[in-house]
Parts: structure tokens; C-alpha cells; sequence
């Protein structure tokens, strides 16, 4: 027979059973909201900081009759570049083809058959750039080199995460004091914090328009200007207070 603790422990959990009922259930999250006064914010935290990142897209165009020698003009070129830019100190790693391609072109003449004129070769690499201060020489002397195309410039951060955290703290911030206001309005008093979610956010990178293939007979001047500007980190938050009396 049962010990006389474990009799009255088991007679305690069927009177809470009884005593509930079948229906008997915690609260839901949303019934609890329902029954406080409550304000519900949306808000943003925004840092800005000056970029130390940029990337930037060259290309190389080549034409010939044989589509063999188009290729084989595109590859020195391009060789010439890249070797132009390892020795500006851009990492291999920081170099990526983009686009490689050939494709015939024709020419076109009333009641006349297209005629094939020539191959174009293509072949575009995506760099990052991390000593921005070099950005504007090292455009120039790809051009010089042989680049026949230079696309927009992206400028970007690095590393992010503690501008981030910066934004995330300022949201924070700005919630608790938006909702102390409302509660002053309200004639009642900010109580606790009841939820809080980040939405998307981030680093907003800063795009250049596309550059003209137009430097060639610069090299010798100044470095083409080029200005990063400047960065939005930026990092939104929901978040529900409470309200007392």
C-alpha cells in the first residue's frame, strides 16, 4: 500500500484536474496581450561609416575575323591586366571572371544575306579594391593596360557586425523613448517590454555610376577622383511595451 505522502500527493493533482475541468488551459499569448494596454513601435537604428571596400567590374573586348585570334588577343590583354593589377598589390583572391564569352558578328545590307565580319571576345573580372586611397590610379592604369570596359563601382564595409550592434542598441533607444511618450500622452506610465523581433536591415552599399573607358592619355595626371562617400548600417526593430496605471 502506498506511503500516506504519495496518497495525499496523488488526491492533490486529481482535486487540480477536477477542480479545472476538461476546458481548463493556460492563457494565450494573444488573450494576455488583450488584456494590458499596450503600444506596439517599429523602429530603426542607423549608423552611418565611411566605406573601406570597394568593388569594381572591368572588361576586355577583342574583334577579329578568326575567332581563334580573337580569343588569343583577349587572353594578352587580359593577361596584361591582371598582371598590372597584382602588382598594384590586388590579391588573387580578391579577382573573379565574371563574363567569358564569343559571339559572331554580321553586317547587313538590303536584299542581302548576313554576312559574318568578325568574332568578339569578352571577358570581364569583378576586383575588390581594399586600399581605397589606390582606387582612382589603379582605374587608370587598367585602362591603360588594355581595358576596354569599366562598369560601376560598389562601395561597401568590410566588417559590419559592430556598426550593427551600434544600430540595434540605437533601435533599442529609440523604442523605450517612443514609448514613454505615448505613455505620457496617455497619462499612464511605460511598463515592461513585452517582445522584441529584428526585421531585415544592413549595410546599404553606395553604387557609382559606370565609368567611360575614356583615360588612356591621363596616366600621366592626376589619379582619376574618385569618392567613397558614406555607408548606412541600419537595423530595424518591433517591439511592444507595456502601459500601467
Amino acid at each position: 500500500m502506498p506511503s500516506r505522502p504519495l496518497l495525499a500527493l496523488v488526491w492533490s493533482a486529481a482535486a487540480a484536474l477536477t477542480a479545472g475541468g476538461p476546458s481548463a488551459r493556460a492563457a494565450e499569448p494573444d488573450e494576455i496581450l488583450a488584456r494590458m494596454t499596450t503600444v506596439s513601435l517599429d523602429v530603426e537604428g542607423e549608423v552611418k561609416a565611411t566605406p573601406d571596400l570597394a568593388s569594381i567590374a572591368f572588361g576586355v573586348q577583342t574583334r577579329s575575323p578568326s575567332a581563334a585570334q580573337a580569343i588569343k588577343d583577349n587572353r594578352a590583354r587580359m593577361s596584361s591586366v591582371l598582371t598590372l593589377l597584382k602588382a598594384a598589390g590586388v590579391e588573387t583572391k580578391d579577382v573573379q571572371t565574371s563574363s567569358l564569352t564569343l559571339n559572331q558578328q554580321y553586317t547587313y545590307a538590303p536584299n542581302q544575306p548576313p554576312k559574318l565580319a568578325n568574332y568578339q571576345a569578352t571577358n570581364q573580372v569583378r576586383i575588390q579594391v581594399r586600399d581605397l586611397a589606390k582606387l582612382g590610379a589603379d582605374i587608370d592604369a587598367v585602362s591603360a593596360a588594355g581595358v576596354t570596359e569599366i562598369g560601376g563601382i560598389t562601395f561597401s564595409l568590410a566588417h559590419s557586425d559592430t556598426l550593427q550592434d551600434e544600430a540595434r542598441k540605437q533601435a533599442i533607444r529609440r523604442a523605450a523613448e517612443r514609448a514613454a511618450l505615448y505613455a505620457e500622452a496617455t497619462g499612464l506610465k511605460l511598463g515592461r517590454l513585452i517582445t522584441i523581433s529584428e526585421g531585415s536591415g544592413g549595410p546599404i552599399p553606395v553604387a557609382v555610376s559606370t565609368y567611360a573607358n575614356a583615360m588612356r592619355d591621363k596616366v600621366n595626371e592626376a589619379p582619376t577622383p574618385v569618392e567613397p562617400g558614406e555607408i548606412t548600417v541600419s537595423v530595424q526593430v518591433h517591439a511592444i511595451y507595456e502601459l500601467v496605471k
